[in-house]
């Protein structure tokens, strides 16, 4: 099933696809929160059966974010040999586990707002991990797709400066922007996603970046819920994000992003991203144009 958020920042509404056509889930949820996981993918597949969801336009409607707000939102880091190669790190013996705020969330196609002191930002494509049901001190990786509620397309904008020149030893300065999370357009529940083979590709300004593929990952998805369920408990609704391939402006190949770019982002079956980003202007600019 494929699931969308659609409306205004903090009012977005929550819908299903079928056949091309969304429909609203006002009925049985206010939001796809961590209690919808629980039986909301099967009463919607009921609904849509009965026929008693009301159809809705998307045309001129702003796309949110897939999910409600998360609790947490856990970040994997250099999962991909070849990303920790232009990071000038060798790969991971376990996974390397940061962190973003909640507020970093933002739909898929909202404008991106650079820091006015941001000179460093930085694109990583990747595939999101919703957790459906509580995870902790899982027996082994293959109970994994049990906790698992869908998967979406993930762009885990960086500042690279923030994140390494001014860190005090960790990363998460440099993760933690607000609106640093486009997330979306959908999410897609585990029986339509296989998700150790799904090619990932990112462009800016029309020019390829990122071309490769989750088969690329050093740990797959159940690897990554098991071992977190290890040191934390997960809980519906939370965000993983399993890391990005080799590509990104910190590789020294690319320019980083700047006032006026358009960054694009897919995964297969997942869905297409696009932002336009802005810098924020600069404090004595912003009091000037009051005076």
């Amino acid at each position: 099933m494929r699931f969308m958020r659609i409306g205004e920042p903090g009012s977005e509404q929550p819908v299903v696809l079928h056949d091309g056509r969304a429909y609203s889930l006002s009925p049985l949820t206010q939001d796809l929160d961590g209690a919808f996981w629980a039986d909301g993918p099967q009463k919607a597949a009921e609904a849509l059966a009965e026929g008693t969801l009301s159809e809705v336009g998307l045309d001129g409607i702003r796309v949110g974010p897939p999910i409600a707000r998360p609790g947490a939102v856990v970040c994997i880091g250099q999962n991909y040999a070849a990303h920790a190669a232009e990071s000038g790190s060798a790969p991971p013996a376990r996974p390397i586990v940061f962190f973003k705020t909640p507020n970093t969330v933002a739909g898929p196609f909202d404008t991106v707002t650079i820091p006015e002191n941001s000179e460093k930002t930085d694109w990583e494509v990747e595939l999101g991990v919703v957790i459906g049901r509580a995870a902790a001190y899982l027996s082994s990786p293959e109970d994994a797709g049990e906790h698992i509620a869908g998967y979406v397309t993930a762009n885990d904008l960086s500042e690279r400066t923030y994140q390494l020149e001014e860190s005090g030893g960790q990363w998460s300065k440099g993760k933690c922007v607000k609106g640093y999370l486009p997330l979306g357009p959908v999410l897609v529940t585990p029986e339509e996603v296989e998700p150790s083979g799904l090619r990932l590709r990112s462009w800016v300004n029309g020019e390829p970046r990122q071309d490769s593929s989750t088969a690329d990952m050093i740990f797959g998805v159940n690897e990554l819920v098991y071992d977190l369920s290890q040191y934390m408990e997960l809980e519906p609704g939370d965000l993983i994000l399993t890391g990005t391939p080799e590509g990104v402006a910190l590789s020294g190949r690319f320019p980083y992003l700047k006032d006026g770019d358009v960054v694009e982002l897919e995964i297969d079956g997942l869905g297409r991203q696009r932002q336009d980003y802005a810098r924020r202007a600069r404090k004595e600019d912003r009091i000037g144009s009051r005076v």
